[in-house]
């Protein structure tokens, strides 16, 4: 094996490491703080102020590395720009939330415009200028593949954009977001370079930044990734499921992202339905974990511990 490939890790990390102390107090300055739901977890409210936007960090150590990359390897170029695209849509958000004081960031009508705008450009570029079938890997098949035929395009949006929001409510805890995510990273990395599929640069790299973010994010967080971070590895994790032809293996690896989508799904129905009852003491479901009585790290460990699983039966699958 050519061990050169994992170079990107070592630089993103480093990127990660160095912004880290710069970024950090320009945003505490910002006063870029989080602010925390009075109803919530109780335990949160000593957060209150903790930076936010801190997913600049990564995204610009994710951004900065590919491009070193990205002469040799043009397979890299869709997953940099759904990253960016939907890391530029939450920092949008984030920006709005915290230093315009508008307290709901960009209107939802206005957030999922702009992230059917970078879905679409995403599948203009797959279908007019990649080679890249829009079938699906099934896992446990022995190599066969799904073709949705018609339904493809239009599954696409529902995939991408339900996993970039399934990533958004996953952050909720300090590394959370971070810890799954750099697991999911690194099996797409270890398919990427078994596949030769030629975007190993930008899995590294994702792998190296969100390491080097932990040192900064994992509990007690001296800052928060934000929308900024949310959006934009949610946005890698599916483009480069869909790189790979590997979009049902979104539900195994990302198992966490989707049952967090689920949770909170569930309950505002329930809510609904019923007049005010709940079925989950607070969704999405991390915090219903901790209402239980478990701790930030404990639920973060757990969910972490899933995934790590999860990753090993999605490469027994492939």
């Amino acid at each position: 094996m050519d061990y050169k490939i994992f170079i990107p890790v070592l630089i993103a990390f480093a990127f990660s490491v160095i912004l880290g102390p710069v970024v950090i107090p320009i945003l505490r300055k910002l006063k870029m703080g989080q602010t925390e739901r009075v109803d919530g977890v109780q335990s949160h409210l000593k957060k209150a102020g903790t930076p936010t936007m801190g997913g600049v960090i990564i995204l610009s150590s994710i951004a900065i590395t590919s491009l070193f990359y990205i002469k040799d390897y043009p397979t890299i170029i869709p997953i940099l720009f759904v990253t960016v695209g939907f890391g530029l849509i939450g920092f949008l958000d984030d920006y709005l939330k915290v230093v315009m004081k508008r307290s709901d960031g960009l209107y939802p009508k206005q957030k999922m415009g702009l992230q059917i705008l970078v879905t679409a450009v995403f599948a203009f570029y797959i279908v007019k200028f990649t080679e890249i079938p829009l079938t699906w890997l099934i896992p446990f098949s022995d190599g066969k593949y799904l073709d949705l035929g018609y339904l493809a395009i239009p599954m696409m949006f529902i995939v991408i954009i339900g996993t970039v929001n399934g990533v958004n409510f996953t952050d909720g805890l300090d590394g959370l977001a971070s810890s799954v995510t750099v697991l999911v990273a690194t099996f797409f990395t270890v398919v990427a370079i078994g596949t030769k599929s030629g975007i190993e640069p930008i899995t590294c790299a994702v792998v190296g930044a969100l390491l080097g973010f932990l040192l900064f994010n994992v509990y007690p967080a001296s800052v928060f990734m934000g929308d900024t971070g949310s959006l934009a590895l949610g946005g890698f994790v599916a483009s480069t499921a869909y790189i790979l032809q590997m979009p049902l293996f979104i539900v195994l690896v990302g198992l966490i992202y989707l049952v967090e989508v689920l949770s909170v799904i569930i309950q505002v129905t329930y809510f609904k339905k019923t007049g005010g009852k709940r079925i989950f003491k607070m969704a999405p479901i991390h915090h219903h974990f901790e209402l239980c009585g478990w701790s930030e790290t404990k639920v973060v460990a757990v969910f972490s511990i899933v995934t790590a699983i999860l990753c090993l039966v999605a490469l027994m699958a492939i």
